[in-house]
């Protein structure tokens, strides 16, 4: 798991938090923030996401070559 969608994670936790606390507490501000934090938190995410799918993509393609390798010299 990408290092990104766990920072990423982490982010949309807090930000919810510091959302519900500024909704709690009639801070609009924090409010904001937490919202903020949120959707920089789903962006994170998301990108961590795109690493995972390209590791992924990249390690099937090694392992397909590999076994491509293997049959031609067969």
């Amino acid at each position: 798991m990408d290092k990104n969608r766990v920072a990423g994670s982490m982010k949309e936790i807090k930000g919810a938090a510091k959302e519900a606390v500024g909704k709690a507490v009639g801070d609009a501000k924090l409010q904001s923030d937490g919202k903020s934090d949120q959707a920089e938190g789903e962006i994170q995410n998301a990108v961590g996401g795109v690493n995972d799918a390209m590791r992924g993509a990249l390690a099937q393609g090694a392992a397909l070559g590999a076994a491509a390798t293997i049959i031609r010299s067969s």
